[in-house]
């Protein structure tokens, strides 16, 4: 029985230990700075994504053939 609870013990703290490191590698980002990001197509765009008149015209498409604004917008914006 007292192993039992040794090893139980022993694995709560490995867990507790795991957790913190984890928390730690995780940069600290204040809920108000964080930035919206997206990933597509293994693009990454963040924030507000400036688009050409032509970029634009390709998103405007891209939505009416079924594919969401956000997606379009980075997909655009990179290959557009």
């Amino acid at each position: 029985m007292k192993r039992v609870m040794t090893g139980a013990l022993i694995a709560a703290v490995v867990g507790l230990g795991g957790a913190g490191a984890a928390a730690a590698a995780e940069p600290s980002h204040d809920q108000n700075t964080r930035q919206d990001c997206r990933t597509y197509s293994s693009v990454t765009k963040c924030g507000q994504v400036q688009l050409n008149e032509k970029q634009r015209a390709c998103v405007t498409s891209a939505v009416q053939q079924g594919m969401t604004e956000r997606r379009a917008t980075v997909e655009c914006s990179a290959f557009g």
